[in-house]
This record gives C-alpha cells, structure tokens and sequence, in this order.
C-alpha cells in the first residue's frame, strides 16, 4: 500500500507514523504540482485530492515531472535544527526591543541610550529631555518593562549557546557534530553558523553540487521563449535560512579570507573598470562557497587558500 499527502503545517510525523507500520508513505512537494494558469480556477478539496492522486500515480509509474517527494526527516534531525531557530527568533526579538526603545526615546528627543548594554537599567532613570523634563511616568514603566524582557532573551539565548557548546564537547566526533566542529575551523566561520548550515543543508543526502545549490535557492530562472533570453534573478525557492545565512557569510568571507581562491575570484570580476556589481556578484560567491563547505563535509577538501584557526 501507498499513500501521500500534501506537505504543510502538521509537517512529517504522519509519515513517519504511517511507514513504522509498514505503510508506504510519501510526502508531496507542494510547489512541485502543476495547477492551471488560469487567472481565476476552481479549487475545492475534491478538486485537490484528485489532482493529487493524478500525479501520485503518475509518479509511482516512474514519471517523476509529475511532482516532487519530500525527503521524511526523522524526529532526531528535525530537533537537531530547534536551537538553531530558537536562537534566531531569540535574536530577532532582542533586536525588535532595541528598536523600539530607541525609537520611543527620539521621539522624546533622547539620543545615545543604548538599552543592549548591562547597566542601562541604571542608566534609564537618570535621563530627561531636552526641556530638562523627567521620562514621563507611564513611559518610563513601559521601558522598565522592555529591559526586563531584554534581560531574559538575552540569558535564553547565552543558555542556547552553552547548550550547545557542552553538546559539542560531549561528542565531538559523531555524526553533525564531526561536521560542525570541521567547519568552525574555517576563520570567519563560527559555531552559529556553522551548525546552521550543517543542521539544515550539509547533513542531508543531497545528489550533487545542483542540488545543493538548489536547495539553498542559489540557482537562476532563466526565461527563454524563442529568441528571447533574460534572466529573473534568483529562484529562491529552497531553504530561505540557508540563503540568508550564506550571503551574510560571504560578506564576512570577504573580510577574513582575503587570499582564498573564492575572494580571489570575487575580487577579479568586481574590481575592473567593467566590473559586475558586487550585490550581484556576493550571490555567486555564496553559491560557490556553499558548494566549497558541502565538499569540505563530504570529502575533507578544504577550498583553496582557506585559513584555518590552529588547533588548540
């Protein structure tokens, strides 16, 4: 027996339950069907589920343009990925506090508090406006209220961080862990990032240096229609986490990795009286430096002229 279902927010424990009972399940890539063009189509559940088996059993046929599978993670490499994201949404949120403190103090005229720093709760009560007039009463309580919260994403996130350290100590030669710590040796590359990429993207069974590209959203659309050729930008259609992280990466790559072939070949095709853009350009080095981290991972081979930190 086989079944499949539409990928969405229950996420992969229905199939993972399902196969542990000897049922063959598939998950189908949403974006993969082709659905009508049609500027206003019918869409009922009848409607999908019969689309879904059509292409279902054109698949199980052996026809794979029909649709696409998604790969069925275990419970274990989908837990692995928590603190990564934790983590970001953590940060996400103290940036978001930052900026609103500091918005409400301009518009009282106050400039230069700094509300990340440790002692800014002191600091808060000693500030006026450029009338010489105290923060007004229900104000001031509410920025009481932000740094409170302030505080605690920022022991959440130093906890996320110990974690994972002790986690990385405890079995430094197993599994993502062996790739992680191979990666943070890159200088310019920390544990972060370097667990991110590994947890997401570098520990999947990915076919080739397309699929790797492509999961990450880095390959092209072309549009070619006759005589026609234009290129619309990135598909970003993989792991926009992954995209995000690889790009920020790069940059820093720019400034850590100056004699590495990558930065070299980077530099060559910006640098010249013709040359290409450097916010275009710095998505091609990310591709390439994804490519050059997968074969690190998978093969050893570290990218040409990459310094490593020194073993401790």
């Amino acid at each position: 027996m086989s079944v499949a279902f539409e990928a969405g927010r229950d996420g992969f424990w229905l199939a993972r339950w399902l196969r542990t009972r000897g049922i063959d399940a598939h998950v189908i890539h949403s974006s993969s069907v082709a659905v009508s063009r049609e500027h206003r189509r019918a869409k009922t559940d009848r409607l999908d589920t019969a689309l879904l088996m059509r292409v279902f059993i054109g698949w199980l046929r052996g026809e794979r343009g029909h649709c696409s599978m998604v790969a069925v993670p275990s419970i274990e490499e989908e837990d692995a990925k928590r603190p990564n994201r934790e983590r970001e949404n953590l940060v996400g949120e103290r940036t978001r506090i930052i900026n609103r403190m500091k918005s409400a103090l301009a518009r009282l005229g106050i400039r230069g508090f700094k509300p990340e720093l440790r002692k800014a709760p002191q600091r808060l009560d000693t500030l006026s406006t450029p009338e010489g007039m105290p923060i007004p009463i229900n104000t001031l309580d509410e920025f009481r209220r932000d740094l409170v919260r302030l505080a605690l994403v920022r022991e959440q996130i130093d906890a996320i961080e110990r974690t994972r350290i002790a986690q990385l100590e405890a079995a430094p030669k197993t599994g993502p862990h062996a790739m992680v710590r191979l990666l943070a040796k890159i200088l310019g590359l920390g544990i972060e990032t370097a667990d991110m990429l590994v947890n997401e993207v570098l520990s999947r069974n990915l076919r080739d240096r397309r699929a790797v590209a492509r999961y990450a959203g880095l390959t092209g659309s072309p549009d070619e229609s006759g005589k026609k050729r234009r290129e619309r930008g990135l598909a970003k259609a993989g792991n926009a986490r992954v995209r995000r992280g690889l790009v920020q990466l790069a940059w820093r790559f720019l400034l850590f990795q100056k004699e590495s072939a990558l930065v070299l070949w980077f530099r060559a095709r910006t640098e010249s009286a013709a040359g290409v853009r450097k916010t275009k350009m710095i998505v091609a080095l990310a591709r390439k430096l994804l490519i050059a981290l997968w074969r690190m991972v998978t093969t050893g081979e570290v990218p040409a002229g990459v310094v490593l930190r020194p073993s401790p």
